[in-house]
């Protein structure tokens, strides 16, 4: 009797899922004026179809179909009615060819104190190029928009998009919870400067899988604040690696923990799995973090902490990190490293690196074995580890 109980139950929550999905309203850029020309600006017909989707209290599509869409920048804001609106993208979102008009803005497309909102498919085209070429130049340029924004939200689910050519960040997690990120390509020149693929900070429940991240800086980076972090199956080059941090730039500042890295590939990537921090007082940690099943392919670092990270030498010379360090993990991690040193562990002298552990590491350089280097490091390794364990 209990069984057929729960399967009636279990019945009607399908029938009512289905009928709730039935009544979702689609409603197309392009009958409230948006022209998929690639030159026509759109901006206003996009937030015209956010503002009836969010007012809606039945679930909403909002659907662009293909072909390119001029979009100047776009804030998506909250709460909404419901708790279902989905952007379903067939075409292609087109920044400004000029750097200079949203240049300062901070973000292109913002979505922000929103719940329950799925971004689905397209090409996000941040036509960042002119600002890299102005960057590299060493002039005073813009400091740049973040392609995509999500914060202080709940509930997220961003599946099949491309993001091209961002001008600055690529993706940023920021004050969210229960963020779902699968099937994202991220595509930047190795020479772009600050491209970050996908930033996560002062977030928890986020899991980022079955993506694929070429760009100019880190891969991902994990921000302050960040926990419950899970990302796997990723494969990132060209880039900075997968980076936690930096950390410790402000001396209040929250931790990271409870992160897990797994299934990653790095194919001639500056770094593998990093953890930074500044050389400076802070009461920033990182601690519970597992980082399994690495492939590195010519990797300039494939493993490393680095507690003395001082750009151009301000502001810390001579001061040590206070970020604590503890519980890192490494397990089965494999390949070539691009330099002597394929393990470096160079920490705080004031607080030490402690219970890091080493676990079938096999990392080589020209064909033999290579080095590790450790300062102010404690822990354990199992298994076939090498380059010898310098903890």
């Amino acid at each position: 009797m209990a069984k057929s109980r729960s399967l009636i139950v279990i019945s009607f929550l399908f029938i009512f899922i289905n009928s709730v999905m039935a009544n979702a309203v689609t409603y197309s850029v392009t009958t409230l004026g948006a022209k998929p020309d690639g030159q026509t600006d759109s901006t206003k017909a996009f937030l015209s179809a956010w503002a009836i989707a969010c007012a809606s209290v039945n679930p909403a599509v909002i659907y662009v179909p293909a072909g390119r869409f001029l979009l100047r920048n776009a804030v998506f804001s909250g709460p909404c009615k419901n708790s279902r609106i989905t952007f379903r993208i067939a075409g292609t979102l087109v920044a400004p060819s000029d750097y200079r008009v949203i240049g300062n803005a901070g973000n292109w497309l913002l979505f922000q104190n929103v719940n329950g909102v799925t971004i689905s498919g397209g090409i996000l085209d941040g036509q960042g190029t002119g600002l890299w070429a102005c960057k590299n130049s060493g002039k005073s340029c813009p400091s740049g928009a973040t392609t995509l924004s999500l914060s202080n939200s709940n509930n997220i689910v961003v599946s099949g998009l491309v993001s091209l050519n961002s001008q600055m960040f690529h993706i940023v997690v920021n004050g969210c919870h229960n963020v779902k990120m699968q099937g994202v390509k991220v595509s930047a020149s190795g020479n772009s400067p600050n491209t970050d693929g996908i930033h996560v900070q002062m977030s928890s429940g986020v899991t980022i899988i079955n993506s694929k991240i070429s760009t100019g800086d880190d891969c991902v980076s994990i921000g302050p604040g960040t926990s419950n972090l899970w990302i796997e199956n990723v494969a990132c080059g060209p880039g900075h690696g997968i980076s936690i941090g930096s950390l410790g730039k402000d001396q209040q500042e929250a931790g990271v923990q409870n992160v897990t890295v797994k299934t990653v590939t790095f194919t001639n990537t500056q770094n593998g799995v990093r953890i930074k921090s500044w050389g400076r007082p802070s009461t920033g940690f990182a601690r519970n973090i597992l980082f399994q099943h690495a492939v590195m392919i010519n990797v300039q670092n494939p493993i490393v902490i680095d507690q003395e990270y001082c750009p151009d030498n301000q502001g810390c010379p001579g001061q040590v990190s206070g970020v604590k360090i503890s519980d890192v993990t490494y397990q089965d991690i494999h390949g070539t490293s691009a330099t002597e040193v394929a393990v470096k562990f160079d920490c705080s002298a004031k607080y030490p690196c402690s219970r890091i552990r080493l676990e079938n590491v096999r990392l080589t350089y020209n064909n033999q074995a290579a080095l590790a280097s450790c300062t102010h490091a404690g822990g354990t390794s199992a298994g076939t580890v090498q380059p010898t364990s310098c903890l």
